[in-house]
């Protein structure tokens, strides 16, 4: 086992971990990794009929990174970064698919000057909630509840 890997060591392992599981499943698709920043790599399946590997709202995708993220820190005694896994660009719908979401949730808090508490959320999902929110005046976001019942608040100001 290695000291410590390398963002681009993580992404090539986080890559080959998700094309032999997409393998095992059956299905086709390409996968490649990018550095999104210094410390974060994402790792994306592109091919088609993959919404198995996305499941209801994301749950199984949800699962697929858990599991990639643990084999690849499986492979470094040190902590390792930030591992995101999109599959059919899943991830940048769901992400636009928020951002309205919120903005139709600041229009009705504006409106009725009332604070409105959203369904309980992943944190990927409620970090969206919260920097589309703050981005715009007079609404301001909390997030309340234990997780995996965590949700978000948003508040007139």
């Amino acid at each position: 086992m290695e000291e410590s890997l390398t963002l681009e060591q993580q992404g090539v392992a986080a890559q080959e971990f998700l094309a032999g599981l997409i393998r095992e499943f059956g299905l086709d698709a390409t996968v490649e990794y990018s550095e999104v920043d210094e410390e974060t790599v994402q790792v994306a399946a592109v091919g088609d009929d993959l919404g198995l590997l996305v499941g209801p709202r994301g749950a199984t995708l949800a699962a697929v990174q858990d599991l990639t993220r643990t084999f690849v820190q499986r492979q470094s005694e040190n902590r390792t970064d930030r591992i995101l896994v999109d599959v059919g660009g899943y991830r940048e719908k769901r992400n636009a698919a928020l951002r309205r979401f919120a903005e139709g949730i600041v229009a009705e808090v504006k409106g009725s000057g009332e604070e409105r508490a959203l369904e309980p959320m992943s944190p990927a999902d409620r970090k969206v909630i919260h920097d589309t929110v703050n981005e715009i005046d007079g609404v301001e976001t909390r997030s309340d509840g234990m997780e995996p019942s965590r949700y978000v608040v948003i508040s007139p100001v």
